[in-house]
């Protein structure tokens, strides 16, 4: 996924931008990035925190990175934000979002007359690079940031630091957010809005679909507005949003203890001695089903939290298995004897959960009931970088689905496999029930974590799960 934060200030924006952009971490895996404009101009450091926290890595840059204007990122995958000259001048650009027709955007610059692109390994384009191509077609920056949104399909929200101000544009869906912050003096814009509270900072407005603001020490002003629809990610609150975060007016932490009642009220006939959520994010989800069950709630496993990152960090599969295995350390009076109900925010592969089962299991469970915070993964995303899958056949569910249909399925079929009141549907949960080995197996239903959300249902993308975005 990745995060972006910027600050525009009457004073120095340098530590705010630390902070801020450092409360990102969550967000993604591979590099960090900061760019400031002040008296010697822009500067601009990258590192690589695939080892290291953010923190540490530019702890030793601050005093270089000195100004009242910046923007940062954590970024899942290219190095950013990077440092353009064009005919609109010199600018730095961050992003956080996914291109899915890069190669067509690509040719597109070819025949326009953009002459080159810095090669990356494996051959690939910097997608920020590409996004300030995009841009820089246009007559002024508002137009360029207005043509990107339209060709790009996927999504991209994006910052872009002038000497002057920070232009800052949410994706033509607002699949991903952007919320302004202000405090005396200074403005700041952030993916997360709870980054800046612990600064000062107090919420000022949230961008809509497509809008497009431009941010100076002395104010926000919307350059263009924004746009009636909405398909903002659902799997936000579910999974990736920290748990102080809010999207859309909805805190995280409270779309997940609603998610957890929700599951409770339809499980009526389980019976178990506990409750737990596989740290983290299914915590908070557990809390609410046990509060609405009346089944207590425990933690069978305690995180190591000191070196061990988030298991969908690390490129590497294996990597990850192990990671989420290292991570969990067993407590054996919780765990010895008892009938475990667990829940988990979702079930992307399979790999982790089953192996996080089978390691109860071994440590002396009687029963682990698995109770997933969301319905079955169907569809790979195209709109965001949410996920390392590639394919929808690195999903679970649909590895089940082409066993018992084939290589061709319709979509019908699909839809049919996606409603929980079917036959298939019943019959592929059994089947992945029978492969994880756990006891029994309720994913939530779609209806239910839309409730569990509360904004309106055609505000939400739920393509993951059932092909509608």
């Amino acid at each position: 996924m990745g995060g972006i934060f910027g600050v525009a200030s009457k004073t120095s924006c340098t530590l705010d931008l630390f902070f801020g952009v450092d409360y990102h971490s969550h967000l993604g895996t591979r590099r960090g990035g900061m760019a400031v404009y002040g008296a010697n101009g822009f500067q601009r450091s990258i590192h690589n925190i695939e080892n290291s926290p953010f923190r540490t890595k530019f702890d030793h840059d601050l005093d270089e990175l000195e100004g009242r204007l910046g923007i940062g990122c954590i970024s899942d995958m290219d190095p950013q934000p990077l440092l353009i000259r064009s005919h609109h001048g010199h600018y730095a650009l961050a992003t956080v979002g996914v291109i899915k027709n890069e190669e067509a955007l690509i040719r597109e610059g070819y025949e326009n007359g953009h002459v080159h692109f810095m090669g990356m390994s494996g051959g690939r384009v910097n997608s920020t690079e590409l996004v300030a191509a995009l841009i820089d077609q246009q007559d002024t920056l508002v137009d360029g940031l207005l043509y990107a949104q339209e060709k790009i399909r996927g999504s991209m929200s994006i910052l872009l630091l002038t000497s002057k101000g920070i232009f800052a544009s949410r994706d033509r869906f607002g699949r991903t957010p952007i919320t302004i912050g202000h405090k005396e003096g200074a403005f700041c814009a952030s993916f997360e809005n709870f980054a800046y509270l612990n600064l000062g900072y107090h919420h000022h407005s949230e961008l809509g679909p497509g809008e497009v603001d431009f941010i100076t020490p002395e104010g926000v002003e919307v350059l263009s507005p924004a746009r009636r629809e909405m398909k903002i990610c659902s799997f936000l609150w579910t999974y990736y949003g920290y748990p102080n975060a809010s999207y859309e007016g909805v805190n995280v932490e409270q779309m997940r203890y609603n998610c957890g009642r929700l599951l409770a009220r339809r499980d009526t006939d389980v019976t178990a001695d506990s409750v737990a959520g596989v740290p983290d994010s299914g915590i908070a989800h557990a809390i609410g089903y046990s509060n609405e069950s009346g089944i207590p709630f425990s933690r069978p496993f305690i995180k190591y939290t000191p070196t061990w990152p988030r298991s969908f960090m690390p490129t590497s599969q294996k990597q990850r298995n192990l990671i989420a295995k290292m991570k969990l350390i067993p407590v054996d009076s919780l765990i010895r004897e008892k009938k475990l109900l667990l829940i988990d925010d979702s079930i992307v592969r399979g790999t982790q959960l089953g192996e996080t089962t089978e390691f109860l299991y071994q440590s002396g469970a009687k029963e682990v009931h698995v109770r997933p915070a969301c319905p079955p993964l169907t569809f790979a995303c195209p709109y965001l970088n949410f996920s390392r899958s590639t394919s929808d056949y690195d999903l679970i569910t649909r590895r089940v689905i082409r066993e018992r249909e084939g290589d061709s399925v319709s979509k019908e079929t699909l839809a049919d496999y996606s409603d929980p009141d079917s036959q298939n549907y019943k019959e592929m949960v059994e089947e992945i029930r029978k492969r994880l080995h756990f006891t029994t197996l309720r994913f939530h239903r779609l209806d239910d974590l839309k409730e569990s959300i509360g904004i309106e249902p055609c505000k939400l993308c739920t393509y993951c799960w059932n092909g509608e975005g």
